[in-house]
């Protein structure tokens, strides 16, 4: 065989071992997420080259945003938290596209929501608070990539997953419960399909939902669902309960008691919610929602 293939043979055989190699180093520090290793070592590691490898053999280090993510995924709080408070809007940033299919989408958020990872969720939003205004309300009502979320924002995520804690903190913090996906749906038209599609499921939640949303939402809000409510009534409020569907249609103004919470919680600024529903002139049974964050 002459020298030269032989050379290019040993090359592309040493190639390939180090893209394996690479490979290896690179799962590694997701393994040490995953693991709970200590914050101070997984630094180390985010910061080493080897430890991040993508297609193509190309090496780097791995961003506070794409560490945050895997923090998100394996619910590693005290790493999230000092992702969060070292990094501030860089943990926050859109990370490379081996980490996300699109620049469009903000995935931090929709991660919190799609792994209910509450805590880490309150936390992002409280690094909210330090961008321009501006930023911070595109940041909290940016769509997800059309390709794979269908252009859905972390509101949508949070009623097409159920989960109550995390729609109440969005909302909260400024999250607009008016906008539509790529399919021209609200977050309350994902929420009514769901409880149409499998009521018995998980009523009760969708309900809690539901009447988080009628917190935030004006009377009068367009959605898609509404012909679908007028044309079954009575098994429309059969599922939501008589004032909750006479409401969604306009034949009513809302409760007594939600247009109450809607005067009360609009007296908070995103900065001191959820803390300040505490403080609210109800008793607990009547708090909106129960974020147990202190668990």
């Amino acid at each position: 065989m002459p020298w030269n293939v032989k050379w290019l043979s040993s090359y592309s055989s040493h190639n390939s071992q180090s893209q394996k190699q690479c490979k290896n180093s690179s799962f590694a520090f997701y393994q040490a997420v995953r693991d709970q290793l200590p914050v101070w070592l997984l630094e180390d590691m985010r910061l080493m080259e080897a430890f991040h490898w993508q297609e193509g053999g190309k090496v780097s280090t791995y961003s506070p945003s794409e560490a945050l993510l895997y923090a998100l995924v394996h619910n590693h709080r005290p790493y999230a938290h000092y992702l969060l408070s070292k990094f501030h809007e860089s943990a926050l940033a859109i990370p490379s596209l081996h980490f996300s299919c699109c620049h469009s989408s903000a995935p931090h958020l929709a991660m919190a929501v799609r792994y209910n990872r509450i805590h880490v969720l309150l936390e992002i939003l409280k690094a909210l608070k330090d961008f321009p205004a501006s930023d911070r309300a595109g940041y909290l009502d940016r769509r997800g990539c059309s390709r794979v979320e269908g252009g859905k924002t972390a509101l949508h995520v949070a009623c097409e997953l159920a989960r109550p804690e995390c729609l109440l903190l969005l909302l909260g913090h400024g999250a607009l419960p008016c906008l539509s996906d790529c399919a021209g749906n609200t977050p309350l038209d994902l929420l009514l399909q769901q409880i149409w599609e499998s009521p018995a499921a998980n009523l009760r939640t969708q309900l809690l939902l539901l009447d988080s949303l009628f917190l935030f939402i004006p009377q009068g809000f367009h959605f898609a669902m509404k012909q679908q409510l007028l044309g079954d009534p009575q098994q429309w409020q059969d599922l939501l309960g008589k004032s909750r569907f006479q409401w969604l249609v306009g034949l009513a103004p809302p409760s007594l008691f939600v247009r109450s919470m809607q005067v009360l919680i609009g007296t908070i600024s995103p900065d001191q919610f959820p803390e300040a529903l505490d403080n609210l002139p109800l008793p607990h049974f009547l708090k909106p929602l129960d974020l147990k964050l202190n668990n």
